[in-house]
């Protein structure tokens, strides 16, 4: 799978998200928007990587890998939650 466009395309939209938090509330709010999007761009950036792990979690354990086009939707269904919540 290319994830050229998902890189460009989700990483856009995390700068967008940072800046405007920046903008409206300052440092302090684009500092933890920057921490809201480590998860989901670690996600659909490294999906396959990150869909590959198999071993112990902290509740139990990982026995399969899991499909790195899950993962990547699973990170961009996190990456648009506030757009999403803006919607609604």
């Amino acid at each position: 799978m290319t994830l050229g466009w998902n890189r460009n395309l989700s990483g856009l939209l995390a700068v967008i998200y940072i800046i405007g938090a920046f903008a409206e509330r300052g440092a302090e709010a684009g500092g933890k928007v920057v921490l809201f999007v480590i998860l989901p761009l670690a996600c659909i950036w490294f999906s396959e990587a990150m869909g590959g792990y198999t071993g112990p979690t902290s509740s139990s354990a990982i026995t399969s890998p899991t499909p790195g086009l899950f993962i990547c939707i699973l990170g961009w269904v996190i990456l648009l939650l506030p757009v999403i919540f803006m919607i609604l």
